[in-house]
């Protein structure tokens, strides 16, 4: 079993009457990244406070390496620690390389390690340009190097990717993906579902300050029960495929030209699959759609 970093118990926090977070309990292991998934409002910004020890909880308790979060021994134990904030600021008369120099200053980090993590982060070449010349995407950049100054254990980021084109963001994940093989371990959130679904081994669904649902897309997949899309395209009639299809349990199934499109659940998908199988030649091709992270985010988010 992988080493249990993150261990929060019953945690809830209220701010009066609102109840922010509410009895959350939630295990994070070492070389994992773990996606934190909710409404605006969920709580999500709340627990990642919480986890870095900003704010204390109104119950429960939080431990990262058996230690709580609070006290002298967590103030230690933050040196390991990486925090990415949604939104950055920076001292725009300073250039990439001291802005930089300045957070190992702050962190006791050694300064001479920024030019080469400047350059992992694709800003070598403006390094000593002033921050206020940086587009957005490159502050992103630099608060990522900010965030892995003193080669953290574990990282905190929260919406990384913002600012980023996708070469950019592709970069990025394949840099989490290498930490993760060191077994560096991750809690990130994002608003972009369809780009953390396949690049997160767990997700956290929040809702209403409550865990709502916890485990791999493909857990949460199933446990929405959403139909799934079987789109085929076919030489022979729609008449022929309604026979070969007789008896099975479909939802609904619309066709077009030569292409045909059927929603089923998932419990009925291989016996389709295996009727279509008999139509032989006259396949042309079958594409099946699981259902999206946002399919399955807003499956959870109703009522």
């Amino acid at each position: 079993m992988p080493n249990n970093v993150i261990e929060i118990r019953h945690v809830s926090r209220h701010f009066g009457p609102v109840h922010a977070v509410n009895g959350v309990s939630l295990d994070i292991f070492e070389g994992e990244t773990v996606g934190l998934i909710g409404h605006n409002g969920a709580g999500k910004s709340t627990l990642f406070k919480m986890m870095l020890g900003l704010i204390p909880p109104s119950a429960g308790s939080i431990r990262i390496h058996g230690t709580p979060v609070h006290g002298s021994a967590f103030r230690e134990l933050r040196r390991a620690i990486g925090y990415l904030p949604e939104n950055l600021a920076f001292y725009d008369n300073l250039t990439g390389l001291e802005t930089l120099q300045f957070f190992a200053s702050l962190k006791g980090c050694d300064r001479d390690s920024c030019p080469a993590l400047l350059k992992k982060v694709g800003l070598g070449h403006a390094s000593h340009r002033r921050v206020d010349g940086y587009s957005k995407g490159m502050r992103q950049r630099l608060g990522f190097a900010q965030a892995l100054l003193g080669s953290p254990r574990i990282l905190f980021l929260d919406e990384p990717t913002n600012g980023l084109d996708p070469e950019g963001i592709r970069e990025f994940y394949q840099m989490l993906n290498e930490l993760n093989q060191t077994g560096v371990t991750v809690v990130i959130t994002s608003h972009i579902l369809s780009e953390i679904q396949e690049r997160v081994q767990r997700l956290a669904v929040m809702k209403s300050g409550k865990l709502h649902a916890l485990g791999t897309v493909q857990e949460l997949r199933e446990g929405v029960n959403l139909p799934l899309t079987i789109r085929l395209r076919l030489q022979c009639t729609p008449q022929a495929l309604k026979e070969a299809l007789n008896g099975t349990v479909i939802e609904s199934m619309d066709t077009q030209d030569d292409t045909t499109v059927i929603r089923c659940q998932r419990a009925h998908k291989m016996e389709l699959l295996r009727r279509i199988n008999t139509l032989g030649e006259n396949v042309h091709d079958i594409v099946v759609r699981e259902p999206s992270l946002e399919d399955v985010f807003l499956g959870y988010a109703k009522p």
